[in-house]
């Protein structure tokens, strides 16, 4: 009796473990938010911190071991050169009928207060072993794991696709290959923030093969 007792206690724990992990994810799961750079303290995020969003990143599923994804950390020191380019750029390719003075100047000073911008950079597979696609879907999951860790560490983390980040080839000494995705913002969120979100219900994009 004692044994069975013992196989019962066994299994009664991992079951509660494992209903714990799936109840862990998928709170940090529907609670990630976009948190912007203009809601950020200022603080800066230690660096260790950093090379946990990078490691987890690293882990992102991948079709034949291609591993696309690689990373570029611009420091909080840094950040303003990132900023100084975007807005040259933003001036340099806007037409004059669009252009926005106050968006430039936005474009100069919204991301200093990040604690870190991490540049989501992809290498092409030599061999094509791979459609683009996939390559591209796989730094989107390295994202996604970034943007999952930053969530469950308390962080403020935003993925943005600026036309001078899609095209920073020279800033950011990319190689034939190499293809800057945009930019992922890290930081201290301000306190007491209410962001709300909200999903259609998911019976409504599901259809079962029958």
């Amino acid at each position: 009796m004692s044994c069975m007792h013992t196989g019962n206690s066994s299994l009664f724990k991992e079951r509660f473990e494992f209903m714990n992990k799936v109840e862990t994810i998928s709170g940090i799961i529907r609670s990630r938010r976009a948190i912007f750079p203009a809601m950020y303290t200022g603080e800066k995020v230690p660096e260790d911190k950093v090379w946990e969003l990078l490691e987890n990143a690293n882990w992102a599923p991948t079709h034949r071991l291609t591993e696309p994804w690689f990373f570029i950390v611009i420091p909080q020191e840094k950040i303003h050169k990132l900023c100084e380019f975007g807005a040259a750029w933003y001036k340099e390719y806007t037409l004059p009928e669009v252009y926005s003075e106050m968006k430039y100047q936005k474009i100069k000073t919204k991301a200093l207060s990040a604690s870190h911008i991490i540049a989501i950079c992809m290498k092409r597979d030599p061999e094509k072993r791979v459609p683009k696609w996939e390559e591209e879907a796989a730094v989107a999951c390295a994202v996604q794991n970034m943007w999952l860790t930053a969530s469950a560490m308390g962080l403020g983390s935003y993925w943005s696709t600026p036309g001078y980040a899609l095209n920073s080839k020279e800033f950011f000494n990319l190689k034939k290959g190499e293809r800057c995705l945009g930019l992922f913002y890290v930081g201290v969120p301000e306190e007491g923030l209410k962001l709300e979100s909200r999903r259609q219900d998911v019976k409504s994009k599901v259809r079962w093969f029958e």
